[in-house]
């Protein structure tokens, strides 16, 4: 299987080391808009430096991954899905909510194989809460991102990443559609201070409140504020229960006392390539966030900063993804999805 890469930065980087581990795998090479950061990754993993997405299509790669920074989606998935190749898409999947929705929507008409970056859902530690919570209605949630200022220019602009709740804490609102529901409602709040980088006009903190269609409850806590990772994960508490997930384990907490369950997160990031590669080949079927699913994190990340923006309540769909109902006609059909 061929592999090529839009990007060539950190996580293109990840994925880069991860494919090429596989047997079954070959990287045919990679284009960035920093030429030399494409000749980097190529020496180091292999695989040609292409010009442009054009060119690397034209090379007739099996699948392709886009790790291209927020602001810069859009232009390389309309490109994959017009050649009809399967695409894998690291989150988050846009900087805004129009972008990923026209991409769902084209997703969609085209009957791509899609996968995205969510690989916290390969946590098997995420499984047991999942089986955990399996007779037990979830009352309430509280989830963090407590973190730095990455060190990228693009990071501190809030047209260029979306902000610490997009860009960061994607992963624990995603863990929280899964486990908890669909949120019906938010409403946050940010302070309004940027953090002290050049050209920042982020919130460095935001703290929202999470209504879900279900009834549940939960609060979700962003910041950028340390000089380190402090916190990022989630707490439930559910009838006679309380978990508290985070990518490194499980703490369980029952009648039957307290356990804690360790997470291999680095192999979390291999399951979730293994999946897309199996699937493309047509011998697994292990995608557990398509584009389609991912676009419902994206809504409520959205959301939540566009609440802590303008102050104010944002309603969220809860049954079928109405909005891509309507893009899906926009582009010249109609679906139930």
């Amino acid at each position: 299987m061929r592999v090529g890469l839009v990007g060539a930065g950190g996580v293109a980087q990840r994925h880069a080391r991860v494919l090429t581990g596989f047997e079954d795998v070959h990287l045919l090479g990679v284009t960035d808009v920093a030429p030399g950061a494409a000749r980097a990754l190529a020496d180091t993993y292999g695989g040609r430096v292409f010009p442009g997405v054009a060119e690397l299509l034209a090379a007739g790669p099996d699948a392709v991954y886009v790790c291209v920074p927020p602001f810069a989606h859009g232009p390389a998935e309309e490109a994959v899905i017009a050649a009809g190749v399967p695409m894998f898409v690291e989150k988050p999947v846009a900087v805004d909510l129009d972008t990923a929705e026209r991409i769902a929507a084209l997703v969609q008409r085209a009957g791509l194989r899609t996968g995205v970056g969510h690989h916290w859902r390969y946590l098997h530690v995420v499984q047991e809460a999942r089986r955990l919570l399996a007779d037990r209605p979830v009352r309430m949630v509280n989830g963090a991102w407590l973190d730095k200022v990455p060190p990228v220019t693009w990071w501190a602009r809030r047209d260029r990443s979306g902000g610490p709740v997009v860009e960061q804490a994607a992963h624990v609102l995603d863990l929280i559609r899964l486990l908890v529901g669909e949120v019906a409602e938010v409403t946050a709040y940010g302070d309004g201070a940027p953090p002290p980088v050049d050209g920042a006009d982020i919130d460095s903190v935001t703290a929202a409140t999470l209504r879900f269609a279900s009834g549940a409850v939960g609060t979700l806590a962003a910041a950028c504020v340390l000089t380190w990772k402090h916190r990022a994960g989630l707490e439930i508490l559910a009838d006679g229960l309380a978990l508290s997930l985070a990518e490194d384990g499980l703490t369980v907490r029952d009648a039957d006392g307290e356990r804690h369950l360790p997470a291999d997160p680095d192999a979390a990031r291999v399951a979730v390539d293994g999946a897309f590669v199996d699937a493309v080949r047509g011998v697994g079927d292990d995608v557990r966030v398509p584009y389609a699913e991912a676009l419902r994190t994206q809504r409520l990340a959205l959301a939540v900063a566009e609440s802590a923006r303008t102050g104010r309540p944002v309603a969220l769909p809860t049954g079928p993804a109405a909005r891509l109902t309507a893009a899906v006609a926009d582009v010249g059909m109609t679906t139930d999805a």
